[in-house]
């Protein structure tokens, strides 16, 4: 008998039972209440992935393949992240059956149709808490769960519940359709199910949180139009919502209807309001909330004072700020570390740092653990006033408290010291923060170099990019910075130019430090300076780039020799580079200058074609050329109309396009009644007048020239001519 047994579970163990009937498997079976219902993701549909990832596979197995990085633990292969299929069914997977098998559905089809609504068919019905569990699914198009909607409620016996409505205003909102989310109450209304509290609750929260300030002020009228009465939280949040979208009035009005109501004003009721007249700077009625808080028994702590200073600051009110901290005061509350370092940053920043001051030393008085944004705030501040005594004490107070000062308060100091000439000083804090391993940068060593230059120390100078040098720091970068900056102060670009000239010498200068100075000579109008540095830079070993060229452009076309610019410009467009806006606009007016007006429209063109933003004169300039065609003068005189009023006046290159346009398109005519109005304008002098219609015959018979040369070659009477020349020359 025990043989038998042991017979029987050895086959039972051995033997493969058949799954048991169950919706994960398969088909369930039907009854009278529950037909048939195939597909879904438990189900016999075909799985989405077409090329599921094998076990074996070498991707998966071979470690040297492995990254971390890469690695998504949630992942089918550990290796690579799920396609937007797997992430689908994640989220269905928190579904019901019935409802994952709808989702499905949806995602199936795409769009509501009739094998869509096959599928929802086959469902007997489905209850209002399946419609909100399937509303509630974010990867729904906005269309198709509109329909389902209203699909749902078209069942026979079957109401929409609150869930429904809520999750319907879920689904717009997130579809960025808040506008019909605004229209839910109004459907509850007419489907019978009048709007409470909670649904005007929803589309506030919505619209608070994403700022839409204005929206949630509608949401509340629509209350107040249905009868429905917010509780002390709503209104809270709804004057929240509005002050912070800086609509101060609609929310003292809300305020007024609080009121009315006869509800009680909660500490957070006061300061949303407190918060957003600070904002404003109505201080009074600051005051007199502050004084209600008082008569209500709920005093303002020191949270509340913080939030109003912290407000003002920002706003840049510190007299009201001064006047807020005399009421804490008064109110015997004690400002702590955050309120101080507040109300000091803000009189740092705005100047006043001698009252900073006396705040730090009250801070020291009641013991308080200062932190380094105060010390930071302090020490620059008194840089900047040129207290440089007083900065050093503070950082020497800093280190004494056992903090360690950052870059920032290195920089600061290291710029106050070299602008009061203590340059020794400055070094040796410049070699403190290379011990203390904070990486200085250029705002570190720029004004020791200046301070270096300015008196001529040159030696130490070459000392200090040496030492640079030994730190791995970029040289040509930080004596780019350097010239930069000094050819940007005022009689600094003499000082740049002797740097220059003692540090040519030694190997430190390349083009980009050329670059520089050739713009800055230029700028300041010493344009034959700049082209010395242009032949030096060619005769060196460095290759001129694009810059160098613009910057020759310029200058050759200030001189007048515009041959030597086209040089430049051809160089540049040789090595497949795009010369500068400003190369452009010089080498276009040389051109005009000299007549040459259809070389000068086409480097207009070729500018409009490489610049992604290029000058708007440009782009006017092809409109005229356009509007020529019409052969017309008032016409072209509205697009110089348009010029004046971008606050851009006409230049020779706008003169030679209305000459080019008109005898390309016009007659001379019209052209000169264009001159005449421009002269009635006063654009125009008298002598103008008289070059640019001389100009406008000279381009007038080139035209004509061009129009016959091209005809003799079209009939081809080249020869002819030819042969009729030879003989007049022979006679």
């Amino acid at each position: 008998m025990l043989r038998a047994c042991h017979h029987a579970l050895a086959y039972f163990l051995t033997t493969k039972m058949p799954p048991k009937p169950y919706f994960f498997y398969g088909h369930r079976k039907p009854t009278q209440h529950r037909s048939t219902v195939q597909g879904g993701l438990f189900s016999n549909r075909q799985t989405i992935n077409p090329n599921p990832t094998t076990k074996n596979s070498p991707s998966s197995t071979t470690q040297a393949d492995f990254q971390l990085q890469k690695w998504d633990p949630d992942g089918v292969s550990g290796l690579k992240s799920r396609d937007p299929s797997q992430e689908f069914f994640s989220l269905a997977q928190r579904l019901s059956p019935i409802g994952r098998y709808i989702v499905d559905s949806f995602r199936k089809h795409g769009n509501w149709g009739a094998p869509l609504l096959a599928d929802l068919n086959r469902l007997r019905r489905v209850t209002p808490t399946l419609v909100a569990e399937v509303l509630k699914h974010p990867n729904i198009d906005t269309k198709i769960f509109s329909k389902f909607f209203y699909w749902a409620g078209k069942q026979k016996g079957y109401r929409h519940d609150f869930a429904c409505y809520n999750a319907f205003a879920y689904g717009l909102n997130r579809a960025n359709q808040f506008r019909t989310a605004d229209q839910v109450p109004e459907l509850m209304h007419m489907q019978g199910k009048p709007p409470s509290e909670k649904q005007f609750e929803i589309l506030i929260r919505m619209h608070g949180d994403a700022n839409r300030g204005l929206r949630v002020y509608y949401v509340y009228e629509k209350m107040k139009k249905f009868g429905v009465k917010p509780r002390l939280f709503l209104y809270n949040r709804i004057m929240d919502a509005l002050v912070k979208t800086n609509h101060l009035d609609l929310a003292m009005s809300v305020y007024d209807d609080f009121k009315k109501d006869g509800l009680v004003e909660e500490n957070m009721t006061f300061m949303i309001l407190i918060k957003g007249l600070c904002k404003l700077g109505r201080m009074n009625e600051v005051f007199e909330l502050l004084g209600r808080m008082r008569e209500n028994l709920c005093k303002p702590d020191v949270f509340a004072y913080t939030a109003m200073v912290k407000i003002l600051v920002a706003e840049r009110n510190l007299d009201g700020c001064s006047k807020v901290w005399k009421e804490m005061q008064q109110d015997a509350v004690e400002p702590d570390v955050i309120a101080y370092s507040t109300f000091i940053a803000g009189l740092c920043k705005n100047n006043q740092v001698d009252k900073g001051y006396e705040l730090f030393k009250e801070m020291k008085q009641k013991n308080y653990l200062i932190d380094r944004g105060i010390y930071g705030s302090l020490i620059e501040s008194f840089v900047a006033n040129g207290k440089v005594g007083l900065a050093c004490d503070l950082l020497k107070d800093l280190m004494d408290s056992g903090y360690r000062a950052d870059l920032a308060i290195y920089n600061s100091i290291i710029e106050g010291l070299c602008n009061a000439k203590r340059t020794d000083r400055a070094y040796k804090l410049f070699q403190i923060t290379v011990q203390e391993d904070l990486l200085p940068d250029s705002s570190t060593v720029k004004p020791i170099l200046v301070s270096y230059a300015e008196s001529n120390r040159m030696d130490e100078f070459c000392k200090l990019l040496e030492e640079l040098q030994r730190l791995s720091y970029c040289i040509s970068d930080e004596l780019s910075k350097f010239f930069t900056f000094m050819v940007e102060k005022d009689d600094g670009i003499m000082i740049a130019l002797e740097v220059f000239e003692y540090l040519k010498d030694r190997d430190y200068c390349g083009v980009p430090i050329y670059n520089i100075l050739m713009e800055a000579l230029y700028k300041n109008g010493e344009v034959n300076k700049a082209l010395i540095l242009f032949s030096e830079l060619g005769n060196s070993d460095h290759e001129p780039d694009s810059s160098t060229f613009s910057n020759a452009i310029q200058c050759f076309a200030e001189i007048g020799d515009v041959q030597e610019a086209c040089i430049c410009y051809n160089r540049i467009k040789e090595t497949s580079l795009i010369p500068s806006v400003a190369a452009y606009r010089s080498l276009v007016k040389g051109l005009c200058r000299i007549g040459e007006i259809d070389p000068a429209m086409m480097l207009i063109r070729d500018c409009l074609g490489n610049v992604a933003s290029g000058p708007i004169e440009f782009k006017y300039i092809l409109t005229i050329i356009h509007v020529c065609k019409m052969n017309n003068a008032e016409k072209v005189m509205k697009v110089i109309d348009e010029l004046l009023e971008e606050g851009y006046s006409p230049d020779n290159a706008v003169y030679c396009a209305v000459i080019s346009g008109m005898c390309k398109h016009g007659t001379i005519e019209e052209a000169r009644k264009f001159f005449a109005n421009m002269r009635k304008q006063k654009h125009l002098t008298e002598a103008d007048l008289v070059v640019y219609d001389e100009m406008l015959i000279d381009h007038m018979k080139k035209k004509t020239a061009d129009l016959v040369l091209s005809g003799v070659k079209f009939f081809g009477l080249e020869s002819k001519l030819k042969a009729k020349g030879s003989t007049l020359l022979a006679g």
